[in-house]
């Protein structure tokens, strides 16, 4: 029982560390963009 919820969790934990992965690039370039953009 506990080693099923353990690989559920590991399996969330995961998820959410790629999501963050995802989530940080795509707000890198945004930033990028934007002083870019402000810059010229």
């Amino acid at each position: 029982m506990a080693q099923q919820e353990m690989k559920a969790a590991n399996e969330t934990y995961a998820g959410f560390l790629n999501l963050l992965k995802v989530g940080s690039v795509i707000t890198a370039v945004v930033t990028i963009f934007v002083v870019l953009l402000l810059a010229s």
